[in-house]
C-alpha cells in the first residue's frame, strides 16, 4: 500500500510539473513559470506589473528596440515626408527591406518596414532623416525615452538593435515603452499589421509580419508584437493582447529558442487574463479622509486586482488615494482634488462679496472726493486773491 501511495505521489508531482495550470496554482511566482532569463507581464491601463522575473536586469534587446524607434518617428515626424536612403543605410547588416542608395521612401512606409519586416536599413534611414547620424539619433531617442516615456534603465546606441555592449534595456522598461506606444492609434495599427505590399527599387514583394502570433492571429485578442534575435541577446519578444477590460503586454528577454519565447509569452498572457481583472473608479467619485475632508477623482482611475480579491481604499489628509490588495501590495496611488465644504465655500463667497462691496464703496465715494477737491481748490484760490488785494 505504501508503494502505491508513493507511486501516486510521484505521478501527481509529475503532472503538476508538466501541466502549466497546475504549476501556476502551486506557486504563481516560481521561476519555472517561464524559461526566459527575464520576463514581465503588465496591465497597460493601470500600469501594474502582474508577474515579473528579473524584470530590472539590463540585457541586450535585439530588434524589439524598433518599438522605441517607431513611436519616436511617429510622434516626432511627418509620415508623409520622403526619406532619402544613404549608402550607410543601404549597407547595414542583418534583416533589411533592401533599400537602394538615394531611394526616396515615405517615412510611414519605412516605419512599417521597420516593424513588420524588422528592416535594419529602414531604421538607419529613419535615424539619419531625424538626426543626421545613428549616433546623434541614439542620444535623442534616449532623451525621449527618459523624459517623455519615463524609463530609467534603458540606453540605446542604435535604432535597430544590432548588438552593442552598451545597448541595453530591461523587460520592465520595454513594457513601459510599449505601454506608451500603444496609446498612439497610428502605432497600434502598424504594430498589428499582418502584411504589406512592398514596391521598392530593390525589392518588390509582400512583407509578412515576423511575429508568429500577429502573423497567424492565433492568440485570442492579439493586438501586436515584435520579435528580435542576435546571438548575444538570445530570442526577445514583445506581445500585446486585449480581452474585455484587460490590455496586457508580455516581454521576454534572452530565451534560448524561439518556440520557448512564444510559449513564455502565451503563458504570461494566459496568466494575466485568467488571474486578474480590472476595476475602474469613475471621475468625480467622492472620498473622505478620517478628518472628513472631501476629495474627488478628476479622471477615471483603473486598477488591476486578482479575480475576486477584496481591496482596501484609503485617502490621506492631503488627498492621496491608495488602493492595496489582500497581501498589502500597492495596486494604485493617485492624488485627488479637494472639495470645499459648504461652510468653507460660504466663507470664501462672503470674502469675495465683502471685497466686491469694498471696491463698490470706494467707487461710490470717488465723486464726493472729487467734488470736495474742486471746492477746496476754489476756496484756496479765493483766499489767495483776497490776500493779494489787501496787499
Amino acid at each position: 500500500m505504501k508503494k502505491i501511495y508513493g507511486q501516486l505521489t510521484i505521478f501527481l508531482l509529475a503532472i503538476a510539473y508538466f501541466h502549466p495550470t497546475l504549476i501556476h496554482a502551486a506557486n504563481l511566482k516560481e521561476e519555472r513559470m517561464v524559461t526566459s532569463e527575464s520576463a514581465v507581464v503588465m496591465e497597460m491601463n493601470s500600469g501594474q506589473i502582474l508577474y515579473e522575473k528579473n524584470s530590472q536586469e539590463r540585457l541586450p534587446p535585439a530588434s524589439i528596440t524598433k518599438i522605441a524607434t517607431a513611436i519616436y518617428a511617429i510622434e516626432k515626424g511627418n509620415l508623409d515626408d520622403y526619406v532619402t536612403t544613404s549608402e550607410n543605410a543601404r549597407n547595414v547588416d542583418g534583416t533589411r527591406v533592401y533599400l537602394e542608395i538615394d531611394e526616396e521612401v515615405p517615412l510611414e512606409k519605412l516605419i512599417l518596414g521597420l516593424l513588420i519586416n524588422s528592416g535594419n536599413d529602414a531604421g538607419v534611414a529613419i535615424a539619419e532623416h531625424f538626426s543626421g547620424s545613428v549616433e546623434a539619433f541614439a542620444e535623442e531617442l534616449n532623451d525621449f525615452l527618459s523624459e517623455e516615456v519615463g524609463v530609467e534603465n534603458t540606453q540605446f546606441k542604435n535604432p535597430h538593435g544590432l548588438y552593442d555592449p552598451m545597448h541595453v534595456t530591461t523587460a520592465e522598461d520595454m513594457a513601459k515603452i510599449t505601454q506608451y506606444a500603444m496609446k498612439n492609434d497610428t502605432f497600434k495599427e502598424f504594430f498589428n499589421t499582418i502584411n504589406l505590399n512592398w514596391d521598392g527599387e530593390g525589392w518588390d514583394t509582400t512583407l509578412i509580419n515576423h511575429h508568429i502570433l500577429v502573423r497567424d492571429q492565433s492568440y485570442e485578442g492579439i493586438t501586436g508584437g515584435k520579435n528580435g534575435f542576435v546571438d548575444e541577446s538570445g530570442f526577445t519578444l514583445v506581445t500585446t493582447a486585449t480581452r474585455g477590460s484587460l490590455s496586457l503586454v508580455a516581454v521576454t528577454l534572452n530565451t534560448p529558442y524561439a518556440n520557448l519565447a512564444y510559449q513564455d509569452a502565451i503563458t504570461l498572457l494566459d496568466y494575466g487574463f485568467t488571474q486578474f481583472e480590472n476595476e475602474t473608479i469613475s471621475a468625480n467619485e467622492p472620498f473622505q479622509s478620517q478628518k472628513e475632508k472631501t476629495f474627488i477623482t478628476t479622471t477615471d482611475i483603473a486598477y488591476t486586482k486578482r479575480v475576486g480579491e477584496e481591496v482596501h481604499q484609503q485617502v490621506s489628509e492631503n488627498g492621496k488615494l491608495t488602493i492595496v490588495g489582500e497581501d498589502d501590495r500597492l495596486l494604485q496611488s493617485i492624488q485627488l482634488e479637494e472639495v470645499k465644504t459648504k461652510e468653507e465655500e460660504k466663507q470664501l463667497k462672503d470674502q469675495i462679496i465683502y471685497a466686491e462691496e469694498e471696491d463698490d464703496h470706494e467707487g461710490n465715494l470717488l465723486p464726493y472726493f472729487t467734488l470736495g477737491a474742486i471746492i477746496f481748490t476754489i476756496l484756496m484760490a479765493l483766499l489767495f486773491l483776497t490776500q493779494v488785494k489787501k496787499a
